[in-house]
This record gives C-alpha cells, sequence and structure tokens, in this order.
C-alpha cells in the first residue's frame, strides 16, 4: 500500500496545512501539496490531524500509508508524544528522516501593531524556541498553546489570539500578516522529522544509516547497564538513550535507543539478537539513512528551508518504498524485521543474513 501507487491514500502530517510537518512532506516531494490537481498525479493526499498519535492511528486504521511527525528538537530535545505514539499497542516502523531549519513568523491579523498584542499562540515545543524574541519585542502577552503552530494561526485568524509564532506558509493560508520573520532564539535550530509507516521491510542498507529499537528491562540491580554492555561490546555506536514510563506503574519505564548502523550490518544485527534475549520486551523501529543535509539556503544570513530539495535525498516515500516483508534465504519464509531479530535469538531462523 504505498503512498505512490494508490491515490486514496497519502501520508498523514501531525498539524493543519502550514506547520513544518505538513511543509516538510509537499516541500520533499518537490510538489505543492495545497494544489489539488498535482496532489492527485502525485497520488498525495494530506490528511491534517492535531497530534503524533493521531498521525500514527491514522496509518494503523489504513486512512494513511505514511505519516510524518516530528521526533526531535535541538533546543527541547524529543518529541515525547511521538515516542509514546511509536511504543503504543500496533507496530510500528520508521523509514526516512529530515532535519529542517526551524525560524517562525510572528503573524498578525491585517492592522494589528505590536502594542495590540494580547495574546499569543504557538505549539509547546515551539514556545521555548522564540520566548527570549517575544519578551524582547512584544508587551507582556499570555500564551495560549496551540496542537501546531499552524492551528496557532488560525486561531489569530478567527480572532481567538493576536499573534502566533509560526511558518510564513500559515500566514500566506490564513491572510495573516507578519511582524517579523526568521524569528528564534537559538541559530541554526533544527527539527528532525521520521516518516512512519506499517513494518515491512527496512529502507535500503546506505553505509551511513541509523537504527532505532524501544525495550523494557526487568526492575533489577544492572538490568539497563548489561543492556547497554550487549551493544557496546558489539562494536555498535550508542548515540541516544531516552526514557519514557510506560504509564502501567509508578517508575516503569521503557527506553528508546538509536544505534549508528543498518539491521543488515552484521555487528548491529548481532547486537539487536542479544538485545532481544536481555530485554524483557525489545521492538524494531526502523534502519533508515541519517539525514545529513544541509536542506537550507541563506538569505540575508537567515536559514530557510531549500527549494532544491528533493525526493531522492529526503523524507517523501519513493516508489520502492513499500511496507512489504522483506525475505530469508529461503524464498519460501517470509519475516518482517521484528520477527526476524526474535527468531534468529531464539535460534529458529536460518544462521544466514537477510537479504535485504
Amino acid at each position: 500500500m504505498a503512498m505512490l501507487e494508490f491515490a486514496g491514500h497519502g501520508w498523514c502530517d501531525t498539524p493543519p496545512q502550514g506547520t513544518r510537518a505538513w511543509a516538510a512532506g509537499a516541500e520533499n516531494t518537490g510538489v505543492d501539496a495545497t494544489e489539488p490537481t498535482v496532489a492527485n498525479d502525485h497520488r498525495i493526499v494530506p490528511l491534517p490531524v492535531d497530534s503524533p498519535q493521531h498521525a500514527v492511528d491514522a496509518v494503523i486504521r489504513g486512512r494513511a500509508d505514511w505519516a510524518c511527525v516530528a521526533i526531535e528538537s535541538s533546543v527541547e530535545g524529543p518529541v515525547t508524544r511521538t515516542f509514546d505514539a511509536l511504543a503504543g499497542s500496533h507496530p510500528l516502523q520508521i523509514y526516512r528522516e529530515i532535519a529542517i531549519p526551524i525560524a517562525f513568523s510572528i503573524l498578525v491579523r491585517p492592522g494589528t501593531r505590536p502594542q495590540d498584542i494580547a495574546t499569543w499562540s504557538a505549539h509547546p515545543v515551539a514556545r521555548p524556541q522564540v520566548t527570549s524574541w517575544v519578551d524582547d519585542h512584544l508587551p507582556p502577552a499570555e500564551f495560549v498553546a496551540a496542537h501546531s503552530n499552524a492551528a496557532a494561526a488560525e486561531m489569530v485568524a478567527r480572532g481567538e489570539v493576536d499573534a502566533a509564532a509560526a511558518p510564513a506558509r500559515a500566514g500566506q493560508l490564513y491572510g495573516l500578516d507578519s511582524l517579523a520573520d526568521g524569528v528564534a532564539d537559538v541559530a541554526g535550530a533544527q527539527t528532525r522529522f521520521v516518516l512512519v509507516g506499517k513494518p515491512g521491510k527496512p529502507t535500503a542498507h546506505t553505509g551511513r544509516d541509523r537504527t532505532s529499537v524501544v525495550f523494557n528491562v526487568r526492575n533489577e540491580p544492572g538490568a539497563l547497564a548489561r543492556t547497554l554492555t550487549v551493544v557496546s561490546s558489539n562494536g555498535v555506536d550508542l548515540t541516544r538513550i531516552e526514557s519514557r514510563p510506560t504509564r502501567k506503574a509508578l517508575g516503569e519505564y521503557r527506553f528508546y535507543m538509536d544505534m549508528s548502523g543498518h539491521i543488515s550490518d552484521p555487528h548491529v544485527a548481532t547486537a539487536l539478537q542479544h538485545l532481544h534475549r536481555t530485554v524483557q520486551v525489545l521492538r524494531f523501529l526502523g534502519s533508515w539513512p541519517i539525514d545529513d543535509g544541509p536542506h537550507v539556503a541563506t538569505t540575508s544570513g537567515q536559514a530557510v528551508a531549500s527549494d532544491t530539495v528533493t525526493a531522492s535525498d529526503a523524507v517523501a516515500p519513493s516508489s520502492t518504498m513499500s511496507p512489504d516483508k522483506p525475505s530469508t534465504a529461503t524464498p519460501d519464509e517470509w519475516f518482517t524485521a521484528q520477527e526476524w531479530i526474535a527468531h534468529r535469538a531464539k535460534g529458529t531462523a536460518p544462521d544466514t543474513d537477510v537479504l535485504w
């Protein structure tokens, strides 16, 4: 059910049109997804929702083939709602990523002056990225949280708040004026987005890949330390580990781990098999190319999203990316990557490399 194969399906981005996640989808396919004729020609059907959980739910329920969701900010760190969505009861897999420079416009209704602003809105993750600018350039104003930055712009258009920190494109969509563009408290701030689908064949090995898993360990002394030793003893570079509550019991956590390499790399595959034996529950979240960028062009010293980003080096799905099960050396046997790890750990899968 690849996105490029079915006109009736698309990919689901967490916010309304005009937000970063939606813009990533439109930009990286090289088309303007706001144009229905273009969207139909490219089999792209944006499905706006208001949270990462709703985005992945759309994939799980078959309303969308892909979800493009923010997973990490260079300013605020992990987007916890995305991590929680990925660890839900239904398995999901990451296929691509892209890191996009983040800067905001301060959007207002036409005729609004800075001194008229009493309320302003943005997504809570975006708020710390512009707070210093707002404090320095606007009068004291009440912050009102929005589901997304484009939703904040829509709130301005409806008269619910006076200003919004949002992408400039949102201002165009809602007929707003900009008091300032390129607003960012931290120069060079970026947000990393990932393309999520149902489990299947991992994205092809490139030599510069990222593999991600989520796991639970037993609540006993040294459990996490033993888990980390499994990774390091196999020569795998651990690049990130995060913890999130399981929501089942106080003090019970699950861990998200990123490592350098691809599941088809022997040392990574061996580490994953050993992890499966060591932890209580292990879920494979995917192996995919690391986005090196840069996806920026410089205009008057401001970093802006480049118009030259193409599908080949960005997050948009390609015609070769369909959640299709990978094969083992035995043509009649089919395993998802998750199943393959489990079978190899138990010694019940063919002792050969997976042919990805």
